[in-house]
């Protein structure tokens, strides 16, 4: 091995596998030399890639394209602005769509889109916890339908709310007793919609809130001429402004006595709250009522879910889309059968259900207590006969069951307000014819 080592090795002391490496490495300096003098921008491109890592590709392309002109420049600039604007106007009819688009989906079944606003859907809880929605969502005002009669309810409603009674100049006499009530329990948000001309001047002279109705042939012709019954239809036509413009509103027949602020004791979870014709808990808070058949033997008994009608003399009715529903039946239904009766027909859309051929109306209702909204047959009949009912003050007394109602009215007065213990013994329980 020593033999063939020394035998690599001229005389001057260098081998000749170390002149091999310098030619090689000449050579390459050579080449490296003649390569950068032919091409010196892909050189010295590549030395910026290699020495700079960290810069982007952007960058990068920037610095090796030509720098842009004045003139592209401004050009850019300008489409720029016109890209600019553009934009602003799409999203301008962007909004205007949209609100195109809510308008036209308020249209779209409302009740269902109301139902939906109160809440999210719910699973049902354990038994015995689960509770049906029981208020339907007010309506949104609409100032338009009656600007002259918006701004008067601006001026006497509390909390949006106030009682009403329709009045033509054949009850004055009662009307003047119906609101000395009316401010001696001190009620303030209160109302008479005149129906003629002579009851608009009874009122300014005794300081009474009014509102005289646009001039109207039938209405005109009814206020002057009609009775009890024929204005009492009245009232449905014209309620439907009130709730319009958002007021709830406690209509009230003038027969009737006020004894407490009726707003102090009423629920407002009901589209309708009311007054009932019935004379004890059975007639006017419902009851089973057995029908007997003989003639069908075994099945010879049905049973009969009853209740007393209504008052439509007294009713509190709230701003929602089921009540408005409601005065629209009726008073549609009274205009096309002249021999209805009002308060049956009330009734009768309150309460029919669905069946083949007709959709029933989906409100909720609620029963007046009838010892605090008290009638005046329950009143004669059973409380003044009773020592404890007697201590009872009553909100309010409605003289519906009978005829001689100033009389009768003036008599509640005297028994509840004056102390006098034998103000309502002179009177039957019913009346005379």
């Amino acid at each position: 091995m020593a033999g063939r080592r020394e035998g690599l090795v001229t005389k001057n002391g260098v081998g000749v596998g170390g002149s091999r490496i310098a030619v090689a490495i000449g050579i390459g300096i050579l080449c490296g030399c003649a390569f950068s003098f032919l091409f010196p921008s892909t050189f010295f491109a590549s030395s910026a890639v290699i020495t700079r890592p960290n810069t982007s590709i952007k960058s990068r392309q920037v610095s090796s394209s030509p720098c842009e002109s004045p003139e592209r420049i401004n050009m850019l600039k300008s489409e720029l602005a016109l890209m600019t604007e553009k934009n602003a106007e799409l999203k301008k009819h962007a909004r205007e769509l949209s609100t195109k688009l809510q308008l036209a989906e308020q249209g779209v079944d409302q009740a269902q889109k109301q139902f939906l606003t109160l809440g999210m859907q719910h699973k049902a809880g354990p038994f015995g916890t689960v509770k049906g929605l029981r208020t339907n969502p007010m309506i949104i005002s609409d100032e338009s339908v009656n600007p002259t009669l918006s701004k008067i309810l601006k001026k006497i409603a509390i909390r949006k709310e106030l009682i009403v009674a329709l009045v033509n100049s054949n009850v004055l006499e009662m009307l003047k007793f119906w609101v000395d009530n009316i401010k001696r329990v001190g009620v303030p948000n209160y109302l008479v919609v005149a129906l003629d001309d002579e009851t608009v001047r009874f009122c300014k002279s005794n300081d009474v809130p009014v509102y005289r109705r646009p001039p109207d042939e039938n209405v005109d012709s009814i206020g002057k001429t009609g009775g009890n019954h024929a204005v009492s239809g009245l009232k449905f036509n014209i309620l439907r402004e009130f709730l319009q413009l958002g007021y709830s509103i406690l209509l009230s027949d003038i027969d009737i006595v006020y004894l407490q602020n009726p707003f102090d004791h009423l629920y407002r979870d009901s589209d309708v709250e009311s007054m009932s014709d019935g004379h004890n808990n059975m007639t006017a808070y419902g009851y089973n009522d057995v029908f007997d058949e003989p003639s069908m033997g075994w099945a010879r008994y049905a049973h009969t879910m009853r209740i007393w009608v209504y008052n439509s003399g007294f009713f509190f009715i709230r701003p929602t889309l089921p009540a408005i529903e409601l005065l629209d039946r009726v008073a549609y239904r009274l205009s096309h059968e002249p021999k209805s009766w009002d308060q049956a027909v009330f009734n009768e859309e309150l309460f029919f259900p669905s069946h083949p051929g007709y959709e029933g109306l989906h409100a909720a209702k609620r029963t007046m207590d009838i010892y605090q909204f008290m009638n005046s047959k329950m009143l004669f009949k059973t409380v003044r006969k009773d020592a404890q009912l007697r201590k009872l003050k009553p909100v309010v007394v409605h003289a519906n069951y009978h005829p001689d109602k100033l009389q009768r009215m003036k008599a509640i007065v005297e028994f509840y307000v004056d102390q006098k213990q034998n103000a309502l013994d002179t009177f039957p329980d019913g009346s005379d014819w």
